[in-house]
Protein backbone atom coordinates (compact mmCIF):
# COMPACT_ATOMS: atom_id res chain seq x y z
CA UNK A 1 0.00 0.00 0.00
CA UNK A 2 1.26 3.49 -1.07
CA UNK A 3 0.67 5.92 2.36
CA UNK A 4 0.50 9.50 2.23
CA UNK A 5 3.05 10.85 4.25
CA UNK A 6 3.34 14.54 5.21
CA UNK A 7 4.27 17.42 7.17
CA UNK A 8 1.41 19.43 8.89
CA UNK A 9 1.11 22.74 9.39
CA UNK A 10 -0.83 23.68 12.88
CA UNK A 11 -0.77 27.51 11.46
CA UNK A 12 -2.99 26.43 9.01
CA UNK A 13 -6.66 27.12 9.51
CA UNK A 14 -7.97 25.84 6.19
CA UNK A 15 -10.73 23.64 7.01
CA UNK A 16 -8.70 20.26 5.72
CA UNK A 17 -5.58 21.61 7.84
CA UNK A 18 -7.85 21.89 10.60
CA UNK A 19 -9.47 18.39 10.21
CA UNK A 20 -6.06 16.66 9.98
CA UNK A 21 -4.63 18.14 13.04
CA UNK A 22 -7.81 17.04 14.89
CA UNK A 23 -6.80 13.73 13.74
CA UNK A 24 -3.39 13.70 14.20
CA UNK A 25 -4.17 14.45 17.99
CA UNK A 26 -6.83 11.63 18.33
CA UNK A 27 -4.72 9.81 16.36
CA UNK A 28 -2.04 10.10 19.20
CA UNK A 29 -4.13 9.54 21.91
CA UNK A 30 -5.70 6.39 20.27
CA UNK A 31 -1.86 5.38 20.36
CA UNK A 32 -1.24 5.66 24.19
CA UNK A 33 -4.82 4.27 25.04
CA UNK A 34 -6.45 7.89 26.70
CA UNK A 35 -9.69 8.92 25.49
CA UNK A 36 -10.49 11.24 22.49
CA UNK A 37 -9.89 14.52 22.78
CA UNK A 38 -11.96 17.66 23.54
CA UNK A 39 -11.84 20.68 22.24
CA UNK A 40 -10.12 22.73 24.68
CA UNK A 41 -6.95 19.71 25.05
CA UNK A 42 -6.86 20.49 20.98
CA UNK A 43 -7.06 23.97 21.73
CA UNK A 44 -3.94 23.38 23.94
CA UNK A 45 -1.93 20.82 22.04
CA UNK A 46 -2.43 23.43 18.66
CA UNK A 47 -0.81 26.61 21.30
CA UNK A 48 1.93 24.54 22.29
CA UNK A 49 2.86 22.81 18.88
CA UNK A 50 2.73 26.45 17.82
CA UNK A 51 4.87 27.70 20.53
CA UNK A 52 7.41 25.52 20.28
CA UNK A 53 8.01 25.11 16.72
CA UNK A 54 7.22 21.33 16.45
CA UNK A 55 7.68 19.36 13.33
CA UNK A 56 4.20 17.38 12.95
CA UNK A 57 4.17 14.45 10.46
CA UNK A 58 1.97 11.50 9.70
CA UNK A 59 1.05 8.93 7.54
CA UNK A 60 -2.94 8.85 6.17
CA UNK A 61 -4.26 6.11 4.18
CA UNK A 62 -4.93 6.91 0.33
CA UNK A 63 -7.90 8.26 -0.74
CA UNK A 64 -10.52 5.51 -1.60
CA UNK A 65 -9.36 2.87 1.04
CA UNK A 66 -11.34 2.09 3.58
CA UNK A 67 -10.20 3.92 6.76
CA UNK A 68 -9.00 6.77 4.98
CA UNK A 69 -9.55 10.29 5.90
CA UNK A 70 -8.27 13.20 8.31
CA UNK A 71 -7.12 10.63 11.07
CA UNK A 72 -3.69 9.12 9.92
CA UNK A 73 -2.40 5.81 10.53
CA UNK A 74 0.72 6.46 12.38
CA UNK A 75 2.25 9.90 14.01
CA UNK A 76 5.44 11.43 14.76
CA UNK A 77 6.62 14.84 15.92
CA UNK A 78 9.99 16.65 16.85
CA UNK A 79 11.04 19.56 18.26
CA UNK A 80 14.13 21.80 19.15
CA UNK A 81 15.61 22.61 22.77
CA UNK A 82 18.15 21.98 24.84
CA UNK A 83 20.36 19.78 26.51
CA UNK A 84 23.26 20.52 28.91
CA UNK A 85 25.84 17.99 27.97
CA UNK A 86 28.27 18.79 30.63
CA UNK A 87 30.33 21.94 29.39
CA UNK A 88 27.00 23.66 28.14
CA UNK A 89 23.87 23.73 26.67
CA UNK A 90 24.07 21.63 22.94
CA UNK A 91 20.99 22.08 20.47
CA UNK A 92 18.61 18.97 20.84
CA UNK A 93 16.27 17.09 18.54
CA UNK A 94 13.35 15.76 20.73
CA UNK A 95 10.97 13.25 19.13
CA UNK A 96 7.73 12.78 20.81
CA UNK A 97 4.32 11.50 20.07
CA UNK A 98 5.46 8.27 18.17
CA UNK A 99 2.14 6.33 17.24
CA UNK A 100 1.50 3.66 14.56
CA UNK A 101 -2.11 2.02 14.45
CA UNK A 102 -2.44 -1.48 15.70
CA UNK A 103 -3.61 -2.40 12.40
CA UNK A 104 -0.41 -0.97 10.44
CA UNK A 105 2.29 -2.19 12.03
CA UNK A 106 5.49 -3.52 10.72
CA UNK A 107 4.78 -1.46 7.47
CA UNK A 108 8.05 0.63 7.98
CA UNK A 109 6.00 3.88 8.87
CA UNK A 110 8.07 4.71 11.97
CA UNK A 111 11.32 3.78 9.79
CA UNK A 112 10.18 6.22 6.95
CA UNK A 113 9.49 9.07 9.84
CA UNK A 114 12.72 8.98 12.17
CA UNK A 115 15.03 8.66 9.52
CA UNK A 116 13.61 11.70 7.28
CA UNK A 117 13.43 13.49 11.07
CA UNK A 118 17.20 12.56 11.64
CA UNK A 119 17.93 13.70 8.39
CA UNK A 120 16.08 17.05 8.85
CA UNK A 121 18.15 16.96 12.15
CA UNK A 122 22.06 16.81 10.81
CA UNK A 123 21.02 19.30 7.68
CA UNK A 124 20.03 21.89 10.68
CA UNK A 125 23.14 21.22 12.35
CA UNK A 126 21.95 19.54 15.61
CA UNK A 127 24.31 17.13 16.82
CA UNK A 128 21.95 15.10 19.07
CA UNK A 129 18.57 13.60 19.22
CA UNK A 130 16.04 12.15 22.49
CA UNK A 131 13.61 11.05 23.03
CA UNK A 132 11.90 9.28 26.15
CA UNK A 133 10.46 5.69 25.36
CA UNK A 134 7.57 4.03 26.29
CA UNK A 135 8.70 0.77 25.41
CA UNK A 136 12.87 -0.37 25.63
CA UNK A 137 13.06 -2.48 22.14
CA UNK A 138 12.28 -0.15 19.35
CA UNK A 139 14.64 2.67 19.37
CA UNK A 140 18.30 0.95 19.47
CA UNK A 141 18.02 0.05 15.80
CA UNK A 142 17.73 3.71 14.91
CA UNK A 143 21.00 4.17 16.99
CA UNK A 144 19.50 5.43 20.43
CA UNK A 145 20.17 4.28 24.02
CA UNK A 146 19.43 5.20 26.95
CA UNK A 147 21.22 7.29 28.36
CA UNK A 148 20.04 8.42 31.94
CA UNK A 149 17.64 6.41 34.71
CA UNK A 150 14.52 7.07 36.17
CA UNK A 151 14.59 6.10 40.21
CA UNK A 152 11.33 6.02 41.81
CA UNK A 153 10.90 5.97 45.97
CA UNK A 154 8.45 5.78 48.49
CA UNK A 155 9.73 7.54 51.73
CA UNK A 156 7.97 6.34 54.93
CA UNK A 157 6.96 9.95 57.01
CA UNK A 158 5.43 8.27 59.94
CA UNK A 159 6.38 8.41 63.40
CA UNK A 160 9.75 7.98 64.24
CA UNK A 161 11.01 9.99 61.20
CA UNK A 162 13.59 12.39 61.96
CA UNK A 163 17.21 13.67 60.51
CA UNK A 164 20.29 13.10 61.91
CA UNK A 165 21.32 16.42 62.57
CA UNK A 166 19.94 18.52 59.82
CA UNK A 167 18.60 21.68 60.50
CA UNK A 168 16.74 23.52 57.61
CA UNK A 169 18.35 26.86 56.99
CA UNK A 170 15.90 28.59 55.54
CA UNK A 171 11.99 27.97 54.92
CA UNK A 172 9.16 26.61 52.93
CA UNK A 173 6.08 28.45 51.63
CA UNK A 174 3.06 26.77 49.97
CA UNK A 175 1.68 28.88 46.90
CA UNK A 176 -1.06 28.43 44.95
CA UNK A 177 0.60 27.02 41.18
CA UNK A 178 0.21 29.94 39.45
CA UNK A 179 1.42 32.13 41.28
CA UNK A 180 4.42 30.38 41.93
CA UNK A 181 5.03 29.43 38.48
CA UNK A 182 7.63 32.00 37.34
CA UNK A 183 9.58 31.06 40.88
CA UNK A 184 9.16 27.31 39.77
CA UNK A 185 10.40 28.60 36.34
CA UNK A 186 13.16 30.53 37.59
CA UNK A 187 14.65 27.57 39.58
CA UNK A 188 14.20 24.90 36.83
CA UNK A 189 16.05 27.53 34.11
CA UNK A 190 19.26 27.93 36.95
CA UNK A 191 18.80 23.92 37.40
CA UNK A 192 18.76 23.15 33.75
CA UNK A 193 22.27 25.45 33.42
CA UNK A 194 23.71 23.45 35.85
CA UNK A 195 23.14 20.06 35.80
CA UNK A 196 24.36 17.49 33.31
CA UNK A 197 21.62 15.63 31.46
CA UNK A 198 19.02 18.16 32.15
CA UNK A 199 16.88 18.64 29.18
CA UNK A 200 14.72 21.77 28.54
CA UNK A 201 11.11 21.89 29.16
CA UNK A 202 9.02 22.32 26.18
CA UNK A 203 5.42 24.13 26.47
CA UNK A 204 3.20 21.88 28.01
CA UNK A 205 5.34 22.24 31.37
CA UNK A 206 3.55 25.45 31.78
CA UNK A 207 0.15 24.30 31.56
CA UNK A 208 1.53 21.36 33.96
CA UNK A 209 3.04 23.24 36.79
CA UNK A 210 0.12 26.03 37.23
CA UNK A 211 -2.68 23.32 37.34
CA UNK A 212 -4.61 25.61 34.15
CA UNK A 213 -5.02 22.16 32.48
CA UNK A 214 -4.82 17.97 33.67
CA UNK A 215 -3.46 16.07 30.26
CA UNK A 216 -4.89 12.87 31.72
CA UNK A 217 -8.18 14.00 32.36
CA UNK A 218 -10.04 17.35 31.20
CA UNK A 219 -10.26 21.02 32.75
CA UNK A 220 -7.59 22.02 35.30
CA UNK A 221 -5.75 20.23 37.32
CA UNK A 222 -7.53 21.12 40.67
CA UNK A 223 -5.35 18.95 42.88
CA UNK A 224 -1.65 19.80 42.85
CA UNK A 225 0.08 21.92 45.06
CA UNK A 226 3.36 24.12 44.90
CA UNK A 227 5.93 23.85 47.96
CA UNK A 228 8.55 27.03 47.20
CA UNK A 229 11.92 26.30 49.73
CA UNK A 230 13.53 30.01 50.41
CA UNK A 231 17.17 30.97 51.72
CA UNK A 232 17.68 34.20 52.62
CA UNK A 233 14.53 35.48 50.92
CA UNK A 234 15.12 33.60 47.24
CA UNK A 235 13.98 30.60 46.22
CA UNK A 236 16.35 27.98 45.70
CA UNK A 237 13.70 24.77 45.00
CA UNK A 238 10.35 23.83 44.65
CA UNK A 239 8.31 20.77 45.03
CA UNK A 240 4.77 19.92 42.95
CA UNK A 241 2.39 17.25 44.17
CA UNK A 242 -0.85 16.35 45.05
CA UNK A 243 -2.40 13.94 48.19
CA UNK A 244 -3.64 10.35 47.16
CA UNK A 245 -5.29 7.41 48.70
CA UNK A 246 -3.85 5.74 51.52
CA UNK A 247 -2.35 8.76 53.43
CA UNK A 248 0.18 8.89 50.73
CA UNK A 249 1.87 12.16 48.65
CA UNK A 250 2.52 12.28 45.54
CA UNK A 251 5.44 14.32 44.15
CA UNK A 252 5.48 15.22 40.43
CA UNK A 253 8.16 17.52 40.37
CA UNK A 254 11.38 18.70 42.46
CA UNK A 255 14.30 20.23 41.95
CA UNK A 256 16.73 22.72 44.31
CA UNK A 257 19.72 24.05 43.98
CA UNK A 258 21.36 23.51 47.32
CA UNK A 259 21.00 19.99 48.95
CA UNK A 260 19.62 22.18 51.78
CA UNK A 261 17.01 22.89 50.08
CA UNK A 262 16.39 19.85 48.63
CA UNK A 263 16.63 18.31 52.49
CA UNK A 264 14.38 21.10 53.69
CA UNK A 265 12.00 20.07 51.01
CA UNK A 266 11.55 16.44 51.90
CA UNK A 267 11.33 17.63 55.84
CA UNK A 268 8.04 19.66 54.82
CA UNK A 269 6.91 16.94 52.27
CA UNK A 270 7.30 14.37 55.84
CA UNK A 271 5.76 16.89 58.12
CA UNK A 272 2.06 17.15 56.26
CA UNK A 273 -0.53 16.27 58.46
CA UNK A 274 -2.47 12.51 57.55
CA UNK A 275 0.78 11.32 55.36
CA UNK A 276 2.38 7.95 55.39
CA UNK A 277 3.91 8.17 52.51
CA UNK A 278 5.60 10.41 50.13
CA UNK A 279 6.63 9.14 46.75
CA UNK A 280 8.77 10.93 43.73
CA UNK A 281 9.29 8.69 40.75
CA UNK A 282 12.12 11.01 39.36
CA UNK A 283 14.74 11.32 42.59
CA UNK A 284 18.07 12.67 41.71
CA UNK A 285 20.78 9.59 42.09
CA UNK A 286 22.54 11.89 44.41
CA UNK A 287 19.50 12.74 46.85
CA UNK A 288 20.86 13.07 50.24
CA UNK A 289 17.80 12.59 51.76
CA UNK A 290 18.56 8.78 52.51
CA UNK A 291 21.33 9.19 54.35
CA UNK A 292 20.58 12.42 56.18
CA UNK A 293 17.50 10.27 58.12
CA UNK A 294 18.47 8.59 61.35
CA UNK A 295 17.10 5.61 59.82
CA UNK A 296 17.98 5.18 56.05
CA UNK A 297 15.64 2.34 55.69
CA UNK A 298 12.36 4.83 55.23
CA UNK A 299 13.71 5.23 51.72
CA UNK A 300 12.76 2.24 49.42
CA UNK A 301 13.20 2.00 45.85
CA UNK A 302 10.34 1.38 43.89
CA UNK A 303 11.29 1.44 40.36
CA UNK A 304 14.69 1.68 38.63
CA UNK A 305 14.08 1.84 34.55
CA UNK A 306 15.54 3.68 31.60
CA UNK A 307 14.26 7.31 30.87
CA UNK A 308 16.22 9.56 28.28
CA UNK A 309 17.38 8.08 25.14
CA UNK A 310 20.16 9.63 23.62
CA UNK A 311 20.71 9.58 19.60
CA UNK A 312 24.58 11.13 18.58
CA UNK A 313 24.33 12.68 15.32
CA UNK A 314 27.86 14.66 15.03
CA UNK A 315 30.42 13.01 17.36
CA UNK A 316 32.97 15.44 17.11
CA UNK A 317 30.64 18.02 18.44
CA UNK A 318 28.73 15.81 20.87
CA UNK A 319 32.04 14.50 22.93
CA UNK A 320 33.79 17.83 22.65
CA UNK A 321 30.66 19.37 24.85
CA UNK A 322 30.46 16.79 27.48
CA UNK A 323 33.70 16.31 29.94
CA UNK A 324 36.09 13.87 30.52
CA UNK A 325 37.62 12.79 33.97
CA UNK A 326 41.42 11.76 33.02
CA UNK A 327 43.87 12.70 30.31
CA UNK A 328 44.49 10.38 27.23
CA UNK A 329 44.00 9.25 23.63
CA UNK A 330 41.94 6.61 21.73
CA UNK A 331 40.66 5.99 18.55
CA UNK A 332 37.04 5.25 18.78
CA UNK A 333 35.03 3.46 16.07
CA UNK A 334 31.50 3.92 15.72
CA UNK A 335 29.33 1.30 13.55
CA UNK A 336 26.22 3.36 12.66
CA UNK A 337 23.80 1.85 9.78
CA UNK A 338 22.76 5.05 9.32
CA UNK A 339 25.86 6.45 8.65
CA UNK A 340 25.08 9.68 10.99
CA UNK A 341 27.74 8.85 13.71
CA UNK A 342 29.75 6.51 11.48
CA UNK A 343 33.44 6.51 11.64
CA UNK A 344 36.78 6.53 13.24
CA UNK A 345 37.13 9.57 15.73
CA UNK A 346 40.48 10.52 17.40
CA UNK A 347 39.78 11.24 20.84
CA UNK A 348 41.99 13.55 22.93
CA UNK A 349 41.22 14.35 26.33
CA UNK A 350 43.15 16.96 28.33
CA UNK A 351 42.24 18.77 31.65
CA UNK A 352 38.61 17.47 31.25
CA UNK A 353 38.30 18.63 27.55
CA UNK A 354 38.50 16.44 24.86
CA UNK A 355 39.47 17.27 20.83
CA UNK A 356 37.74 15.03 18.13
CA UNK A 357 38.49 14.50 14.59
CA UNK A 358 38.22 11.93 12.11
CA UNK A 359 40.54 9.73 11.41
CA UNK A 360 41.96 7.06 9.37
CA UNK A 361 44.30 5.43 12.15
CA UNK A 362 43.33 1.73 13.24
CA UNK A 363 40.77 1.86 15.87
CA UNK A 364 41.61 0.95 19.20
CA UNK A 365 37.88 1.23 20.80
CA UNK A 366 35.03 0.26 18.76
CA UNK A 367 30.70 0.71 19.85
CA UNK A 368 28.05 0.93 17.90
CA UNK A 369 25.88 3.77 18.00
CA UNK A 370 23.35 2.96 20.11
CA UNK A 371 26.49 2.31 23.19
CA UNK A 372 27.41 5.48 22.28
CA UNK A 373 24.43 7.15 23.09
CA UNK A 374 24.36 5.29 26.46
CA UNK A 375 27.85 6.02 26.92
CA UNK A 376 27.33 9.90 26.25
CA UNK A 377 26.46 11.18 29.66
CA UNK A 378 28.52 8.91 31.76
CA UNK A 379 25.40 7.28 33.39
CA UNK A 380 26.20 4.13 31.70
CA UNK A 381 30.14 2.97 32.71
CA UNK A 382 32.29 1.27 30.24
CA UNK A 383 33.40 -1.41 32.15
CA UNK A 384 29.44 -2.74 32.32
CA UNK A 385 29.04 -1.77 28.95
CA UNK A 386 32.50 -4.10 27.71
CA UNK A 387 31.25 -7.31 30.04
CA UNK A 388 27.83 -6.81 28.11
CA UNK A 389 30.31 -7.26 25.15
CA UNK A 390 29.31 -3.97 23.63
CA UNK A 391 32.56 -2.58 23.79
CA UNK A 392 35.35 -3.89 21.60
CA UNK A 393 39.11 -3.90 21.71
CA UNK A 394 42.05 -4.22 23.98
CA UNK A 395 41.91 -4.41 27.50
CA UNK A 396 44.63 -1.99 28.14
CA UNK A 397 42.78 0.22 25.26
CA UNK A 398 38.96 -0.27 27.08
CA UNK A 399 40.41 0.36 30.34
CA UNK A 400 41.71 3.58 29.09
CA UNK A 401 38.68 5.21 27.43
CA UNK A 402 37.23 4.31 30.60
CA UNK A 403 39.28 5.95 32.97
CA UNK A 404 38.35 8.78 30.36
CA UNK A 405 35.08 8.28 29.71
CA UNK A 406 33.14 7.70 33.14
CA UNK A 407 32.19 10.29 35.40
CA UNK A 408 32.13 10.24 38.82
CA UNK A 409 28.38 12.56 39.34
CA UNK A 410 25.49 11.30 37.67
CA UNK A 411 23.93 12.98 35.09
CA UNK A 412 19.88 13.65 36.01
CA UNK A 413 17.03 14.50 33.65
CA UNK A 414 13.76 15.61 35.07
CA UNK A 415 11.90 16.09 31.53
CA UNK A 416 9.88 13.91 29.65
CA UNK A 417 8.23 14.35 26.86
Amino acid sequence: MDYDFAILDFSDESDEAVARRRGWIGAVLRGFRDPRPEDELIDRWVRHYRTDEVIVRGAWLPEGELGAGPMPVATYASLDKTLNAGRGLLPLRMITDVTTSAAHRRRGLLRRMIEDDLDDAVAKGIPIAALTASEATIYGRWGFGPATFRHGVAVDTTTGFAFRSFTDPGRVELLEPADAWPHVKGVFDTFHARQRGSVAWPAPYEDMHTGAFDFSGSGSHRKIRTALHLDDGRVDGFAIFKHEEKDTVKVDEMAALTPQAQLGLWSFLASLDRVKTVTFNIAHPDDPLMWALSDLNRVKTTELEEFLWLRVLDVPRALEARPWAADGTVVLEVDDPQGHAAGRFAVTTRDGVAAVARTDDEATVRVAAETLGSLYLGNVPVPQLRRAGRVDGADDDVRRFAAMADLREPAYNLTGF
